[in-house]
């Protein structure tokens, strides 16, 4: 038998829930930086990271450059600005506010340590999520975040430019100054705050749109805490203190889902980050609120596309073949 839903919400103030319940999504995406390059360019230059299928980032750590798209109106970017590209797609920087051919090859990353006022320094690479319910929160999300110096919290973000500026400066070469797991930790950190920002915003869709109503943030809580309660439409309206219909009302309106839609999607994709590290196929079931492991393979392959023990396999099918690789 299923555990009963709590009926009152959790008492932390709203902004501590939110930060909470962010930090409990990027848990779950499971941020992972790469073949990270800090430095600076100088004279004509372009740079960019398209075409490698990855995830990618550039921030400015020192003057300022342009983001060129196909397409797209130019952005500019100046000191503690960046943009994260969360998809693969046709970009370059330069110092030109105009669109122009990019150089083949780039000339080559400086040392920040020699840092020039004429010089653009930037902290760029790429990055992947790991966490299994990743495709949940990356499917609301914008193809591009962008970071600005002015965007609050400026103190925050000021402070962690800052930090990654004076660890570049210790090291004497580019590519040591990003291979820095200082450095790694704190863009990771830079991209927290700027989800975090985008969680509090009108921008914010789905998942994050849920985060980011004070109303529904003990639900959510509750719901990614304890996965395995039974989790009803009259538990979830009276975990948050509505009536049924209102509750659908506001749910549905804030996250585009039903409650039970939801509830389901969410289950299965903290399923599926149990199974990535090795849990058991019947106590991941009832992990997430399933007595019957029949009951818990159907709702899993409608979501995840394939029933858990292929998923399994799957997994353990690429671990073997980095091993193998290695």
């Amino acid at each position: 038998m299923p555990h009963t839903a709590p009926h009152a919400p959790v008492t932390r103030t709203g902004t501590s829930m939110l930060d909470q319940s962010v930090e409990q999504l990027l848990s779950g995406l499971e941020w992972q930086g790469f073949d990270l390059h800090v430095g600076q360019y100088c004279g004509p230059w372009t740079a960019s990271t398209a075409g490698h299928q990855r995830a990618s980032f550039h921030l400015v750590l020192h003057g300022h450059c342009h983001l060129h798209r196909p397409g797209l109106p130019s952005l500019h970017l100046g000191p503690r600005d960046g943009v994260f590209l969360l998809q693969d797609q046709a970009h370059h920087l330069s110092p030109n506010p105009t669109p122009d051919t990019p150089r083949q090859p780039s000339p080559a990353m400086q040392s920040l340590r020699d840092a020039t006022e004429a010089g653009t320094g930037l902290a760029c690479g790429f990055f992947e999520f790991k966490g299994a319910y990743s495709q949940l929160l990356l499917g609301t999300l914008p193809a591009q975040l962008v970071v600005r110096a002015d965007s609050a919290p400026a103190n925050q973000l000021d402070a962690l430019f800052t930090l990654l500026l004076a660890e570049a400066h210790q090291a004497p070469h580019p590519a040591l100054q990003g291979d820095s797991p200082v450095a790694r930790r704190l863009i990771e950190l830079i991209f927290f705050q700027v989800l975090r920002q985008h969680a509090r915003s009108q921008a914010a869709q789905g998942l994050w749109s849920l985060v980011s109503e004070p109303a529904l943030l003990p639900l959510l809580d509750a719901l990614m805490r304890q996965p395995e309660l039974d989790w009803t439409a009259d538990t979830m309206a009276r975990h948050v203190h509505m009536s049924r219909a209102r509750f659908f009302r506001v749910f549905t309106q804030a996250c585009g889902q039903s409650p039970a839609q939801f509830l389901a999607s969410l289950r299965m994709q903290l399923a599926a980050r149990q199974i990535d590290r090795g849990a058991n196929l019947a106590r991941t079931a009832q992990a997430v609120g399933y007595q019957s492991y029949a009951a818990f393979s159907r709702a899993f392959k409608k979501v995840m596309g394939q029933h858990p023990g292929g998923y399994q396999r799957r997994d353990q099918g690429r671990l073997l073949a980095a091993i193998r690789d290695a």
